[in-house]
This record gives structure tokens, sequence and C-alpha cells, in this order.
């Protein structure tokens, strides 16, 4: 998700990966299939096959782990702000856990273009042999209006086509 906020002498943007359920709403249904599971491993075991209780448990730990991962990855978050002098990312989860600064006069945003349809573009903000990724987590829509607002507020974009031999690009 792209979110603009209001910054004194430019603008900013959070980037967030889109978020399909809150991590309360994952645990209600981690809970649930736990549930689902407990009857299932319960009525087996009344039939005698008590061997499947282990394996119920290794599968709602790996389902706990996935959940966990994949909540966890979802809390990153980017802050892009531009002012007249920086362009200033910041990225972390909960807090900022590194940054860069470029000059705006200087920098560049460089678009690889995806050699499959159905991927988004790689971005990336470039000045001299600086070059950090951005918004890697973003989908094709939010890819396209990300460009859209930088090129718009006045950021140079330079585009990378791949080679259509070799998927590379140059």
């Amino acid at each position: 998700m792209v979110e603009s906020l209001p910054h004194p002498d430019g603008f900013r943007l959070v980037l967030t990966p889109n978020r399909s359920l809150s991590w309360h709403g994952n645990v209600r249904i981690w809970a649930a299939l736990f549930v689902l599971s407990a009857l299932i491993a319960t009525g087996f075991t009344l039939m005698g096959a008590w061997v499947i209780i282990p394996f119920a448990g290794l599968e709602l730990i790996a389902l706990a782990c996935g959940i966990y991962l994949t909540s966890r990855e979802c809390q990153r978050q980017e802050v892009l702000s531009i002012d007249t002098d920086d362009i200033r990312l910041e990225k972390g989860r909960k807090r900022k856990q590194a940054e860069w600064t470029l000059p705006t006069r200087y920098a560049r945003l460089r678009v690889h273009s995806p050699p499959h349809p159905f991927t988004p573009a790689k971005l990336s903000l470039t000045h001299r042999d600086t070059e950090v990724s951005v918004g890697g987590f973003l989908n094709i829509e939010d890819t396209e209006k990300l460009i859209g607002m930088l090129e718009k507020n006045g950021l140079l974009i330079e585009r990378k086509e791949p080679d259509p031999k070799i998927g590379l690009w140059f």
C-alpha cells in the first residue's frame, strides 16, 4: 500500500505490504484449525489410531510458524521523504532499522521492467554507487502508483528493459 502523508518541505510516502488479516485474526484462524484438528485427532484416537496425535501436533506447530513468519514480514514498512534537498528512505519493522539519504537533485528512480506481465517492476533509488531497493513488497497497482507519484513530484525516472533473450537488464 502507498499512503501519502503531509511533510513540511515536500512530501512523504509510507509503503507497507497489503495485510489481508490482523495478528488477532490470524490467531483466531489458527485456534479454529486447532479445534478442528483436535476433534479429528480425538475421533481417530477413539477408533484406536492414537499415532495421529503427534502428527496433528506437528501440523499445528508448522502452521503456527508459517502464520508467525508471514505476519512478521507483513509488518515491514518503508518511509520515503522527499524535500528540496534530500530524499530519505527509512526501512524497518515497528521501528527504523536502516536509513539512506540521497541528494534530490541527482537521485534517480530506476525501474527494472518485469520479464513477465504478472509481476511488478523492481524499483530502486540510485545515486552514484548507491542503489537502494524501494517497495519490493508492493503489488503491480501500488508499484505503478508509486512510480506515478514520484514522477509527478519531479524525481527523474530511469527505465531498464530486460533483454528478451536472457531476461537480464542492460
